[in-house]
């Protein structure tokens, strides 16, 4: 999914911070583009909370009417130093990216995309799709990996029954489940649905922070003794060194909610648009090859890369790789602020 119509440095939710440690995050809607473009609600990142271990970046939608919204539409676009995460409740989404991967995104299903030094793809609601749901999640990439060849992966996640509910591990591990999927960092991802009335008991990591994106249903979230509501849409965070158990206790209705987590990242980025980089000279760097590859500018440094093979950092040219023929136009980058981008760190 393409960032299109805000830099993420540059946004900022309300922020409640509990008196356990437990952050209180609420969403802000922000538009895909166009003036039916689908609304997606955004908790991260901001200026406040910039990360959840390496997560960077939080989008839910839905559940959206497909004739009214249009559906998720978001040609070829590019990425670096990320991993985007697609996840479905609703509906169906068609992948297409620049490692000659491409399939159909279902409910309990993962597709990961690891961006590494630069990748592209288009995402699309299908045709068969009436209502779209479902979220999507972007990890930073530590610098030991980040210079890595892009990567595409699809896995079909078991449902494991616990006491209370029920537990859908996508990445890492989660309720005694490990997923295949190779993600070059720690991260945890899993579904979590708790019964009306019931509660579903986690082991967690201690040495990872969480957060719980809480889709459906009035949840509590106990966490040391201590009792946290956490209503649709919002986001809780929970710090690293906490209990090793974590309780989600459903009010009247089914709960449905997500898990991520990782080891506190460490690193300070810089993130703008779908890139995600350590200076402001490299995303400036980042947009120039998208721009000449897409045709839509011309840079010297670029003209030349493409006589030699690679940029002058020693990245592959092009740098956002090939697409199939026969696609929508690709998005162009916007406009850079006119202020330098700051390194952002938590």
């Amino acid at each position: 999914m393409s960032n299109t119509e805000i830099d993420p440095v540059e946004y900022e939710g309300e922020h409640v911070t509990c008196a356990d440690a437990v952050e209180i995050i609420t969403a802000r809607e922000v538009p895909l583009g166009g003036p039916r473009a689908m609304k997606v609600r955004r908790t991260l990142p901001q200026r406040r909370r910039s990360l959840i271990g390496p997560w960077c970046f939080v989008d839910h939608f839905g559940p959206d009417d497909v004739a009214s919204s249009g559906g998720m539409s978001v040609p070829r676009h590019p990425h670096t130093g990320l991993a985007t995460v697609t996840l479905l409740f609703e509906g169906r989404i068609e992948h297409i990216d620049s490692t000659d991967f491409a399939n159909v995104v279902r409910p309990a299903e993962v597709n990961l995309m690891i961006a590494g030094t630069g990748v592209s793809h288009s995402e699309f609601s299908s045709a068969d799709t009436t209502t779209l749901h479902g979220v999507q999640l972007w990890y930073a990439l530590p610098d030991a990996v980040r210079h890595s060849a892009p990567g595409s992966q699809h896995h079909v996640a078991e449902r494991a029954e616990v006491p209370g509910g029920a537990v859908m591990t996508y990445l890492g591990t989660c309720a005694g489940i490990t997923s295949p999927v190779r993600t070059r960092v720690e991260a945890l991802a899993a579904q979590i649905d708790v019964r009306a009335g019931e509660s579903v008991d986690l082991e967690v990591d201690t040495d990872f922070e969480h957060g719980v994106l809480v889709d459906s249903g009035e949840l509590t979230l106990v966490v040391d003794g201590h009792r946290q509501p956490v209503a649709p849409t919002e986001l809780a965070h929970l710090p690293e060194g906490g209990p090793g158990t974590i309780r989600l206790e459903a009010g009247d209705e089914p709960v449905r909610a997500i898990l991520v987590g990782g080891r506190p990242f460490g690193e300070q980025i810089v993130m703008w648009w779908n890139f995600v980089g350590r200076s402001h000279d490299e995303i400036v760097a980042h947009r120039e090859a998208w721009q000449t590859e897409i045709g839509a500018e011309q840079f010297p440094a670029a003209v030349s890369a493409a006589e030699s093979g690679t940029y002058g950092d020693g990245v592959r040219y092009p740098q956002f790789g090939t697409f199939p023929p026969n696609q929508p136009a690709p998005l162009p980058a916007p406009a850079l602020p006119n202020a330098r981008l700051r390194p952002r760190a938590q």
